[in-house]
């Protein structure tokens, strides 16, 4: 009965909300691979290798099984019931209304930040360039570029993604591939002194100790974030019980070839010790080749990594400020959709709260990109936080006969969600030990007591928009359950 009840739900979902799934397996895919990669890699980890050596490898490697976990956990909840509001969509039904609502709000604030912060270092890229081009003029010439892009439709968003991520598996394919032939053959500027041996000699593995390197954990997760996008698309997936598994499947690999790969070449190619925070170990890599345009090169992924991330967050605000507006927690007139059936008006909401990035880079160009990034570590964390709970919900619920069973399990189970969560608690201990990061937990509890106070003028307002039922998507449209919209 519950597998009958959910192959209704899932035939009937697109026309529910309304969507177009416009998203083929090629675009699935390089979104996938593209959240994967962003200006962590690109730009962070030139500060983290400084601060822990080549032992930065073991932490991109430890994080990247717990992303899988994340990831896989998701999977369960994608094949099980695919629809595009997913994080806030499972928390409310495994969680309660007040979960999917705090989740929804923290995912969709988590995307508007990272869309502010996107848009001011992509008009940073621009300045290297163009020093005399306004850095507030160049943000607002990306917001509104990005902005129209998404308007269109889900196919454009879909192929601007799927270039983005292109230029960007490009450059470091084509980093690794020279790396190898310097080790290999020897030529280029830095064939007589690149070595594998860096990753030992200089100081050793762990050149500044163990606790050195654990501290990087969370520089490394904050490279990872937006590699959960992925579930947002599900909704406008073509096929999305073939292509999300796929696409999930893939990144063990990803995180080994793209990360781990590309950090195992970095530092055989340039000994750690010549790297320096705030500088691009691409651009440092490229020069010591011999590269001429490196700078120039690499200015320009990181303007791609920057502008995919920024054409991302409209993606994911747009349809979670809908599918929040649609359950009757954010205002009405947000649920319409233009011609081409993509949420115009949440994504121009969204789109001008982004804008305030734009008064912040003209306000405060120097500071800008850290104001608007302290928060976004930790609604990410968040947000991977509940897809691990939801699916230790949804396991409980299934095994007990109340929910058909998932046909895409997740490896481990519950259990490595556990571990998955408790990686998670570790991260944040972290971030709290940290002095220059620990501003995010001070911006959090100013967020929960907004959303509370939201949520209690919301309940005495509109009663009905956070008393939803238990798994409401059960109740067949007719039925007179709460899933029908």
């Amino acid at each position: 009965m519950a597998e009958q009840l959910y192959d209704e739900v899932v035939d009937a979902q697109p026309d529910e909300e309304g969507y177009h799934r416009g998203l083929g397996s090629r675009q699935i895919q390089m979104i996938a691979i593209g959240g994967a990669i962003g200006t962590g890699l690109f730009l962070g980890a030139g500060t983290a290798i400084s601060k822990s050596g080549p032992s930065l490898i073991l932490s991109y490697a430890v994080a990247g099984v717990a992303i899988f976990a994340i990831m896989r956990a998701l999977g369960e909840l994608l094949t099980y019931r695919p629809v595009a509001g997913s994080f806030a969509e499972y928390a409310r039904e495994f969680l309660g209304p007040f979960a999917g609502y705090v989740t929804g709000w923290t995912y969709w604030l988590f995307w508007v930040v990272t869309g502010m912060a996107e848009t001011t270092a992509a008009a940073v890229y621009v300045k290297f360039w163009a020093p005399g081009i306004p850095q507030w003029l160049c943000a607002l010439f990306f917001l509104m570029l990005l902005y129209g892009a998404n308007l269109i439709s889900v196919k454009i968003f879909g192929e601007i993604e799927f270039w983005f991520s292109m230029v960007k598996v490009t450059a470091i394919i084509g980093m690794i591939l020279i790396g190898i032939g310097v080790l290999t053959l020897g030529f280029s500027d830095a064939g007589d002194t690149a070595s594998i041996t860096h990753l030992w000699q200089d100081g050793g593995f762990f050149p500044k100790g163990i606790g050195a390197t654990v501290m990087t954990l969370q520089i490394v997760m904050f490279a990872y974030l937006g590699v959960e996008l992925v579930g947002v698309t599900a909704g406008e997936s073509e096929n999305p019980k073939k292509t999300l598994p796929r696409a999930i499947n893939t990144l063990p690999w990803r995180i080994a070839l793209f990360y781990i790969g590309a950090l195992v070449i970095i530092l055989s190619l340039v000994p750690w010790t010549e790297f320096q925070p705030g500088v691009s170990p691409f651009v440092a890599t490229f020069g010591k080749i011999g590269i001429p345009a490196a700078a120039g090169i690499i200015n320009f992924v990181v303007l791609t990594a920057a502008l995919s991330s920024c054409n991302s967050g409209m993606y994911s605000t747009g349809r979670m400020l809908r599918d929040l507006a649609l359950r009757g927690q954010a205002p009405g007139q947000l649920t319409r959709l233009n011609g081409h059936r993509s949420p115009a008006a949440a994504i121009t909401a969204s789109s001008l709260l982004m804008g305030v990035g734009v008064v912040l880079n003209y306000l405060v160009p120097a500071k800008a990109f850290e104001y608007i990034t302290s928060v976004a570590t930790v609604c990410g964390l968040w947000t991977w936080a509940m897809i691990l709970i939801c699916q230790i919900r949804y396991r409980r619920a299934w095994k007990g006969g109340h929910l058909p069973p998932p046909t895409f399990k997740a490896p481990g189970g519950a259990w490595s969600s556990w571990a998955a969560l408790a990686f998670l608690v570790l991260v944040v201990v972290l971030i709290a030990l940290d002095r220059s990061n620990r501003i995010s937990l001070y911006v959090f509890p100013v967020w929960a007591v907004l959303l509370v106070a939201g949520y209690r003028g919301l309940r005495r307002r509109t009663p009905a928009a956070v008393h939803a039922v238990a798994h409401d998507h059960l109740h067949v449209p007719g039925d007179g359950g709460t899933g029908t919209r």
